[in-house]
């Protein structure tokens, strides 16, 4: 008979271990986990979407022959 209720205990024991404290914690860490990915995904995203803003428009080449066209060589005068 004790034997049968040392073994009762240690099942209910065994229970509750699992099912209120590894299983819950196994559950967060994943959900954890899920939400940096999205996190570090929508970052990843926001920084390749920045990157497209900040590249800077090639100028023309026009422009910088009309820029050596104006310039005057200057000569000293005594």
């Amino acid at each position: 008979m004790l034997r049968f209720l040392l073994y009762a205990l240690l099942i209910w024991f065994l229970y509750n271990l699992v099912f209120r404290f590894i299983l819950p914690v196994y559950r967060t860490t994943r959900q954890v986990k899920q939400k940096f990915r999205e996190m570090h995904n929508r970052m990843q995203e926001e920084q390749q979407r920045q990157q497209g803003f900040n590249q800077p428009n090639p100028e023309p080449k026009s422009s910088t022959a009309t820029r050596n066209e104006d310039y005057i060589d200057f000569e000293e005068i005594k």
